[in-house]
């Protein structure tokens, strides 16, 4: 079974583009490392008619969307080999260029895959 690490955040829509452009470069690493596969998903249908709606677990602010996205990987030791040669790239690029987003409000974790 697969291993996921799923994120989900708050972008201000002004800052969705920026956002993008990051979320792109991101996906060169994970996948040029060896991620099986990388997704960022901006919220388009955040009216829940059932369930807790995103924009409130989140609570998001007037003018913010939710952003899900996630990476999968063949196992979790698989997870901290490619995580650990991506973060030392970053590293080396100076880190993180300025977020387009404040991360103190984004929901991190691994996930190990019950169905696929």
């Amino acid at each position: 079974m697969s291993y996921v690490d799923g994120y989900v955040l708050a972008v201000p829509k002004k800052h969705l583009k920026a956002y993008r452009r990051m979320a792109v470069l991101g996906r060169k690493a994970w996948m040029k490392h060896g991620a099986v596969d990388y997704k960022e998903c901006a919220g388009d249908d955040l009216a829940a008619k059932w369930g807790m709606p995103f924009t409130r677990v989140m609570k998001l602010r007037p003018g913010e969307t939710a952003v899900f996205a996630y990476i999968v990987f063949k196992s979790r030791a698989h997870r901290d080999r490619v995580n650990a040669k991506v973060m030392k790239e970053m590293a080396a690029m100076g880190g993180p260029p300025d977020m387009p987003f404040d991360p103190k409000r984004m929901a991190y974790g691994g996930f190990k895959t019950i169905v696929e």
